[in-house]
């Protein structure tokens, strides 16, 4: 038994089967593609995530400037 029920020699027919209809180069160039897909998504995620902690930042440099702004006007 294989995976999920399916042995070994049905996975190896099923990669020949799929070989023959698409072709070497053209599942190389799906490879490399999915590969750039991955690459792109992980890069927008860490993009996420540094605009999230620049807009943490700038909401803090906010209420920083709003309080000594507070101080100022009641010193007034």
């Amino acid at each position: 038994m294989g995976i999920g029920g399916i042995s070994i020699w049905q996975l190896l027919i099923i990669l020949v089967i799929v070989m023959l209809l698409f072709g070497t180069k053209r599942l190389r160039n799906l490879g490399g593609d999915l590969g750039a897909a991955i690459r792109g998504f992980r890069t927008s995620m860490g993009n996420e995530e540094e605009n999230k902690e620049e807009d943490d930042e700038t909401v803090e440099k906010s209420e920083a400037v709003e309080q000594q702004e507070t101080k100022t006007d009641s010193e007034k």
